[in-house]
């Protein structure tokens, strides 16, 4: 069986599909004209800023913020520590230059599938769902039922049994590094935890990961600064040595140039999920005034996923020494100052960033035992918003359908508790394939049906000029885009009918 799945995971990630999300970033980046470098200041302030219409927000819905919230908690996850790692040692320090290739580019195409899924979203339970399924078959040359239904199915597949096992893998074994708890003892408490929160809602899934992902990813970027700051005179070096061997103009790592494109490709899309088609349904959840708006968030939560939380792991190893890098044939080829004879092949990931953070500030693995937990853990809620976004798409909000949707919520979390006792190489080999699946379907499919993202983006810069970016009165027939929108009408609606009057004004 794992022989079968590694052959499987070896045809999904052929280099085929590392050009494909290569090519497909740079082709959305020259179509809106490099939106994800040129509007970062708005990128900003729409985080900042709070986009509610006159009035209060439904209590089932959630905020721009929240959503993004929501996406980086998928984002930033054991790829951030254990990737960084894994991406270093089977692709050389080069495999963090392609990292930042992807991530840049990725960022375009996160804007793109995040704005389709605002522009296609519908309201469901009191709150808004979507995502590649739902603008797959609205959208995609005049509607493809057949695609939306196969990009749910890989969703469920790839959300449910596969993607899980990775998060759940990296928390058990650092707390059992760290503390010596069994792994099946951390799988429990994992999955009651989990249990109290998914079964909670959105809400309680947005409000979970409002409060913690800004407080996980400041505070692990702080530390890994004071390792920095500690090494300062070897930040230079060490970004130089990144660049060099991306090339192969390092002597060391030149024969291993393609492994260095392939794993920094594979890790950062595995860290940031652009294009994997997962940020869109955290997106389309966002109550916000115009589809470009929640775009633009989603794409600068690729910075926050890859420049700043992946980067900073990255020099931490590199900067330390805290690593080998192995041939594609299992020879190890290069090993950094502290490397021990603990670090192989099988061993490679947290092991790298706990030896690290020793030998910079010391309590290595307690430290990332925590980060681990905290990433990892809303990561797997983050993967659960997904899967049950696809399930609600395959079999609806009714009786039936909520039943199947707790059946798989049930398996979701028996797959959670697996995920913390199997080796960690079979982890990953799974949660690659899951990723693998929905990079194919969705990136195929955002490459045929991007132009109305085009169209809102335009429309968007358009208001910016004319300060009317907040206006709830976004139309989108009225700018070219064709087909149904009854929600936007309703949207539209809503802030006309929650306007205050003039007479409210003046009693007021």
């Amino acid at each position: 069986m794992e022989s079968f799945i590694n052959q499987l995971n070896g045809i999904i990630w052929s280099p085929l599909l590392v050009y494909l999300c290569l090519g497909a970033g740079l082709f959305f980046t020259l179509k809106i004209g490099g939106a994800q470098f040129t509007m970062i200041k708005e990128m900003i302030r729409l985080l900042m800023g709070k986009d509610v219409k006159p009035g209060e927000r439904s209590k089932d819905s959630i905020s721009g913020f929240e959503a993004m919230c929501m996406s980086v908690s998928g984002r930033v996850g054991t790829g951030n520590i254990a990737g960084v790692a894994t991406a270093i040692a089977l692709g050389g320090p080069g495999s963090i230059f392609w990292l930042w290739v992807i991530s840049l580019l990725g960022a375009a195409s996160s804007y793109v599938e995040s704005t389709l899924g605002q522009l296609y979203k519908e309201k469901i339970e009191g709150g808004y769902r979507g995502g590649p399924a739902y603008y797959f078959k609205k959208g995609l040359l005049g509607g493809k039922a057949w695609y939306g239904n196969l990009f749910a199915i890989v969703t469920v597949a790839g959300m449910t049994f596969f993607m899980p096992s990775v998060q759940a893998n990296v928390i058990a074994g650092s707390m059992q590094t760290a503390t010596g708890i069994p792994t099946w003892a951390t799988g429990v408490v994992i999955v009651t935890l989990l249990g109290i929160i998914i079964f909670g809602g959105a809400k309680r899934i947005a409000k979970f990961a409002g409060i913690v992902v800004p407080f996980m990813a400041i505070a692990y970027i702080l530390v890994a600064l004071i390792v920095l700051a500690l090494n300062v005179g070897d930040i230079v070096p060490s970004l130089s040595l990144i660049i060099r061997s991306a090339f192969g103009q390092h002597e060391a790592f030149a024969g291993i140039v393609g492994s260095a494109v392939m794993w920094g490709v594979k890790r950062g899309i595995y860290s940031n999920e652009a294009g994997q088609g997962t940020g869109p349904a955290s997106a389309a959840a966002a109550d916000t005034s115009h589809p470009a708006k929640q775009g633009l968030i989603q794409a600068f939560s690729i910075y926050i996923d890859s420049v700043f939380v992946c980067t900073a792991t990255a020099l931490m190893i590199i900067i330390t020494g805290a690593y080998k890098v192995f041939a594609p044939t299992g020879k190890e080829i290069y090993s950094g100052a502290i490397a021990s004879t603990e670090m192989t092949m099988s061993t490679i990931g947290p092991l790298n960033t706990t030896a690290a953070l020793d030998a910079g500030i010391g309590y290595g693995a307690y430290i990332v035992a925590i980060a681990i937990m905290f990433f990892a853990f809303t990561t797997i809620l983050a993967y659960f918003w997904n899967g049950d976004t696809a399930s609600v798409y395959l079999f609806g909000d009714e009786t039936s359908g909520k039943k199947i949707r707790k059946i798989l919520s049930i398996l979701f979390l028996g797959f959670v508790f697996l995920g913390s006792i199997m080796s960690g190489g079979l982890a990953w080999t799974l949660g690659d394939i899951g990723v693998g699946m929905m990079a194919w379907v969705n990136i195929v499919g955002i490459l045929i049906m991007y132009k109305p993202t085009i169209l809102c983006l335009k429309d968007y810069k358009a208001r910016m000029k004319n300060g009317t970016q907040d206006d709830w009165n976004f139309n989108p027939n009225e700018i070219g885009i064709e087909g149904s929108f009854k929600l936007w009408d309703d949207i539209r609606i809503e802030g006309r009918d929650l306007e205050p009057t003039e007479v409210e004004l003046e009693i007021s």
